[in-house]
């Protein structure tokens, strides 16, 4: 096979190195593997339950309705990972802000080098298992005060639904950590489009099933054309870049003198790829929550507001807008640092045509992301937000929200896979270089 060294690996190399290579072909199958073992567990059913019974009772919450999509109908199958990587997704949130506010926890991710992002790591863990012993521990209470719902509710019960429940999050979650490491990475955000998957088949079949019992069929070719153009924007603004230029300056080494050579700084035009929209939905299911446990007429008047279906539509869609924004910045400053790279430029004894190296380039750069950060959190904002204005414009709501949120979660995640299968090729690709010289 003629591979190209200097280039990205194409289409027929990649295929030809996910059959040949045995460690690439390992990680497919490990990670087709656990999917397939966590898709199974959403429909081991927690004991004691009615099933029909508890389907009637979520039909209209909206905070069920939109957990159950992720999950894919794991809330409403009552499966024992029903809440799937939930919390350990909020735990992560909870962490990422506790790294930025804390000192004591920043240095241990920026000086301790491995060792320091793995104790991160395990603090994530016990989050996430006092988050999805917290989040269980809700639903069961929900679950044994529902009418019809549980066969023998009472405190036994909700104990055993809290065992359950806890202990398959923190499976899923191992799954997660498992399909990273020794799969094709992106574990959390692979279990998140496995949810959001499984839920399509069905979504379709109600479509068409729409258009042929008397709706309109414009309207669902408006939608979906909706749906192709927002893909398109999306690929757009993940692989969209920004170059800066920056010029190495001369060096000798032993007798020989190295002339300037030039490069280019990347910056992407959305740095926290979809996990600003998956930390935003998250964040968007509090307000929800709290009006479905309190009935208190003030919170639910505030619910209704922030509510996608409430009588101000907008305010829901500026507030997800501005939690769309904040998490883009968030995630742009933990993954960039201006000062650091213009130190390492500094070091390595580079800097930015026109611009002094120092405080001068970490200024520039830091305007630089900013305005990147602004336009890409923009577009994320208006991508998600569209297609719901055109879905209840259409009146085609057989997607429940697809375009609201999932859509960039798919096409985001389908491209960072689709990278990390080609670094593993190019890996492949050095390594057989190696043994042939």
């Amino acid at each position: 096979m003629v591979v190209s060294r200097g280039k990205a690996p194409s289409a027929q190399e990649t295929f030809a190195q996910m059959a040949q290579a045995a460690g690439l072909r390992g990680r497919i199958f490990i990670t087709i593997g656990l999917l397939i073992l966590v898709r199974f567990g959403i429909y081991l059913p927690v004991p004691g339950i009615n099933r029909e019974a508890f389907a009637t009772v979520i039909a209209d919450n909206q905070v069920f309705g939109f957990l159950d999509f992720l999950s894919g109908r794991g809330f409403s199958a009552l499966g024992i990972f029903a809440l799937g990587i939930l919390p350990f997704i909020n735990a992560s949130i909870i962490m990422q802000l506790l790294t930025a506010a804390l000192p004591s926890l920043e240095r241990l991710q920026k000086d301790e080098g491995e060792a320091g992002r793995r104790k991160i790591a395990q603090i994530t863990r016990y989050v996430a298992l006092g988050w999805a012993i917290l989040q269980s521990t809700g639903f069961a209470l929900f679950v044994n005060s529902a009418p019809g719902v549980a066969d023998n509710p009472g405190p036994f019960f909700i104990v055993q639904m809290v065992v359950a429940l806890t202990a398959g999050a923190m499976f899923v979650t191992w799954v997660g950590e498992i399909i990273t490491e020794r799969g094709v990475g992106n574990g959390a955000s692979l279990l998140i489009f496995l949810g959001i998957v499984s839920v399509l088949p069905r979504s379709i079949t109600q479509t068409i099933d729409f258009a042929q019992g008397g709706g309109s069929i414009g309207s669902v070719i408006i939608l979906l054309a909706v749906f192709l153009v927002m893909i398109v924007g999306i690929v757009f603004v993940q692989e969209g870049t920004r170059r800066i230029p920056i010029v190495y300056a001369k060096r000798q080494v032993g007798r020989r003198m190295y002339r300037e050579q030039t490069s280019y700084l990347p910056l992407r035009l959305n740095q926290g790829g979809v996990m600003p929209i998956i930390f935003a939905s998250s964040v968007l299911i509090l307000p929800l929550t709290i009006g479905a446990n309190f009935q208190n007429p003030t919170v639910q008047r505030i619910t209704n507001y922030l509510s996608p279906n409430g009588p101000t539509p907008w305010v829901y869609a500026a507030f997800y807008l501005s939690m769309i924004v904040f998490f883009s910045y968030f995630y742009a400053s933990l993954i960039i640092n201006p000062v650091d790279l213009s130190q390492n430029l500094k070091k390595m004894g580079a800097s930015i045509p026109g611009i002094r190296p120092g405080k001068a380039t970490s200024q520039y750069i830091e305007r630089v992301l900013n305005r990147l950060t602004l336009l890409g959190a923009v577009f994320l904002g208006a991508v998600a937000i569209v297609p719901t204005v055109v879905e209840n414009a259409t009146r085609v709501t057989t997607f429940q929200g697809l375009g609201a949120t999932s859509l960039l979660i798919l096409v985001g995640v389908a491209i960072d896979t689709a990278k990390q299968i080609q670094t593993y090729v190019i890996s492949q690709r050095y390594e057989g270089m190696v043994k042939q010289d």
